[in-house]
């Protein structure tokens, strides 16, 4: 029997939505901390943590800020990798005072590994699901992408937010980049991606999350946080899924990573291969 639970904690001030999953009367040593990708949410983790759970682990997600049901940032607030960095450390010590197991997918497992190389010893294993980071953004930054900012955050913050009158609406438009979601997950997903409004349904995220920052990602000082992991690593990739155009760059970074890749499925593996996912992580933490 698995028990899932939801429950709000306060981390770095702002109210986070928190998920766990774990075997009825059992108490695991370690947690399985799953940090989600760009406008996903904590829950869609959940076919993964019940066949993890299944196999005896305490399996923990989360919503980012901005995220879901997590609070979003206060005005004239921002949303920057460093920043999800400074959630983690906070939910970290909330929700896994023991070992930690660090589970991240996409920009989920780019900020994991972030957090990975600046609290090294914190991390027992870490499980990077195409974490490797987004393309290297152009232009670098200066006074013109800053500019451009500004006024692309005041512009959608004027904004009324897009109405969806039914979840059905909602999981249409999920279709266009998840074409293969089925009716059954994809109105779960919307379940918990939308939050209700007068007239319909809106995304629970903040809209500012479309917008792009000031600060554009950079391999090289990316590059320095992978090197500075000491935790055991297990990268993940989709057979179709994303790689960036300097993927074997960044892999190179974690020398003794253990990779697997996973035929048949793209970037939203713990969508549509959740057996393989769970599989491959489950194998992975029960290595001595």
């Amino acid at each position: 029997m698995i028990r899932c639970d939801e429950s709000r904690v306060e981390a770095n001030g702002l109210a986070h939505h928190v998920i766990t999953w774990e075997p009825e009367g059992a108490s695991p040593e370690a947690t399985v901390l799953c940090g989600h990708g760009f406008l996903d949410v904590g829950y869609s983790f959940r076919q993964v943590a019940e066949r993890l759970a299944a196999n005896g682990h305490r399996v923990v997600a989360f919503d980012w800020r901005g995220h879901g049901e997590t609070q979003w940032v206060g005005a004239g607030g921002y949303y920057h990798f460093l920043d999800y960095v400074s959630d983690l450390a906070d939910l970290v010590e909330i929700l896994a005072a023991g070992r930690l197991h660090l589970v991240g997918h996409s920009m989920g497992g780019t900020a994991a590994a972030l957090f990975a190389g600046s609290f090294p010893e914190r991390v027992e294993k870490l499980v990077l699901l195409e974490g490797l980071g987004p393309e290297e953004a152009s232009p670098a930054p200066g006074p013109e992408r800053a500019a451009k900012w500004v006024e692309a955050v005041r512009k959608i913050r004027a904004k009324p937010q897009r109405m969806m009158s039914t979840l059905e609406e909602a999981l249409t438009r999920m279709r266009v980049q998840n074409p293969e979601l089925s009716d059954e997950l994809g109105l779960e997903l919307a379940r918990h991606s939308t939050r209700a409004v007068a007239g319909g349904y809106v995304w629970s995220f903040d809209p500012i999350h479309r917008t792009r920052g000031p600060y554009p990602f950079r391999t090289e000082t990316f590059l320095e946080y992978l090197r500075a992991i000491r935790a055991p690593t297990l990268l993940v990739d989709g057979e179709t899924g994303h790689r960036a155009r300097d993927h074997q760059r960044r892999r190179d970074a974690l020398p003794h990573a253990k990779l697997v890749e996973l035929p048949r499925v793209g970037h939203m593996m713990h969508w549509f291969a959740p057996d393989a996912v769970a599989g491959a992580i489950h194998g992975f933490l029960t290595e001595p």
